[in-house]
């Protein structure tokens, strides 16, 4: 018996998140991403089916955090004790073949017993792709967010680095547990153009609030929209408003399939 370190990657449209569900039953017409299953269907539960056909008997793997229904990884880590007795790439290639097509393992290794994903983590790294286009396009939008009307590229690249720094995020997310504190590092906050009318937000930081990455989106964009101002954003994060009181910010969430984790952080 080890202890396997995994890195999953996983487009998000058809799971109702990674973590598995205490219910498996899903509300009548409800589903996910326009998924035609009549049943939950999580990222966790597809690996541990998977995982089950080689063998493992254990009662849960680890996953380095929570996504929500229609979010994407390329770097959700997992941890799972497993007995086997080949190679850890045979491994990959046995549970690659058991995977559904939306799913991959991307790597699996051996690690120390005590190898926790979401406790020895020391960073996160997520990424946020939007395009400006007046027309719906059905093929972009399945992994970005269509904006409209267009950005204002140099308050989208002056706004990021505000978000630079240690402050009290609690303007842009909510803890994570009930007493969790909403104060975080952000070691990285920058625009990149991709394309003629596309962009993509890269954000890392020590930890991250719940929907807090999708929260700084909107609100970036407001700003390139010129539907708040970027002064406001400076005075919340320079001084945290109380509980219950408006912070002057739009309310609001960029959409979940516009969101990818690309990486969680470990000390070598």
């Amino acid at each position: 018996m080890a202890r396997y370190q995994l890195t999953l990657a996983y487009d998000g449209t058809d799971f109702f998140g990674s973590q598995r569900q205490a219910s498996t039953e899903l509300s009548p017409g409800v589903k996910p991403g326009g998924s035609s299953s009549s049943r939950l269907r999580t990222v966790q539960g597809e690996l541990e089916k998977a995982l089950t056909g080689l063998g493992w008997k254990g009662r849960s793997v680890i996953l380095s955090g929570r996504t929500d229904t229609g979010v994407h990884a390329t770097g959700q880590v997992v941890a799972l004790d497993l007995d086997w007795s080949h190679s850890d790439e045979e491994l990959l290639h046995a549970l690659n073949s058991a995977l559904p097509s939306d799913m991959a393992a991307r790597s699996v290794k051996v690690t120390h017993p005590n190898f926790h994903p979401r406790f020895d983590a020391r960073s996160r790294c997520y990424r946020y792709s939007i395009f400006c286009q007046k027309i719906r396009d059905p093929l972009r939008e399945r992994f970005a967010w269509r904006v409209w009307p267009e950005l204002n590229q140099t308050l989208l690249a002056q706004t990021a680095k505000l978000f630079y720094g240690t402050h009290d995020f609690s303007a842009f997310g909510s803890p994570t547990t009930p007493k969790g504190t909403t104060g975080r590092t952000v070691m990285k906050a920058e625009w990149s153009r991709i394309e003629e009318d596309a962009w993509q937000f890269e954000v890392q930081a020590n930890a991250f609030l719940y929907r807090m990455v999708r929260r700084l989106v909107f609100i970036q964009v407001a700003v390139a929209q010129e539907k708040v101002s970027a002064e406001t954003i400076a005075q919340v994060l320079a001084k945290p408003i109380p509980a219950g009181k408006r912070s002057g910010l739009p309310s609001g969430l960029a959409p979940a399939h516009g969101l990818t984790l690309v990486e969680v952080g470990y000390e070598k």
